[in-house]
């Protein structure tokens, strides 16, 4: 069975695999995250979780699989990134308030031989928020390292009346495809689940 190395420093995709039970390294890489001209919400996302897994199998010795993956948040077809600040955070929840947006998370696995990857969407649909909740939610710190400026595992749950899609796709990961794209790789899940009789 290939070593596993996790392309990312996300707490939550670290959770995500481990709840499947996969034995895997983390070994996180920062990459330019710019939206290139032209590039579409689903090749830019694509794109982001291959070179993410690239960068990181350029840092590795010996026979590796590596997994890299990315999340964003897409309303009326524009990408939403991390906030910069209070007043864009801010804005970004009210852009979407009492609508639906799409949430897109890529896989993307790399070994000595070839690439694969896989983009999942989800809708989300947020209840009508106040600006006020928005500046308080800021307050939390939860928002100012998620695309979109919030959290669905989080406090942010309170904004989500229902999603259409993977759950842990929005939270960042995939389960479903995930897991059977690493069993095609001999990768095995449930290694570390713990069974109660």
């Amino acid at each position: 069975m290939p070593d596993l190395i996790l392309a990312s420093h996300s707490p939550r995709r670290r959770e995500l695999l481990t709840q499947i039970g996969v034995e895997f390294d983390s070994h996180g890489v920062d990459i330019d995250e710019s939206v290139k001209p032209q590039e579409d919400p689903f090749h830019y996302v694509e794109r982001l979780a291959l070179e993410k897994a690239e960068a990181c199998y350029s840092q590795l010795t010996g026979d590796k699989l590596v997994m890299g993956s990315d999340t964003t948040v897409v309303v009326d077809g524009q990408i939403l990134g991390k906030p910069r600040d209070r007043s864009h955070a801010v804005e970004m929840l009210m852009t979407l308030s009492g609508r639906s947006h799409q949430v897109m998370t890529a896989v993307a696995l790399i070994n000595a031989e070839r690439s694969w990857s896989r983009v999942v969407t989800t809708e989300v649909f947020f209840r009508t928020l106040s600006v006020e909740e928005c500046q308080n939610y800021w307050l939390t710190g939860e928002p100012q390292d998620k695309a979109g400026a919030y959290g669905i595992q989080g406090l942010g749950a309170v904004f989500v009346e229902r999603i259409v899609g993977s759950y842990s796709a929005v939270v960042g990961l995939p389960l479903a495809e995930t897991a059977t794209m690493l069993k095609q790789l001999d990768v095995a899940v449930w290694q570390r689940a713990e069974i109660n009789s």
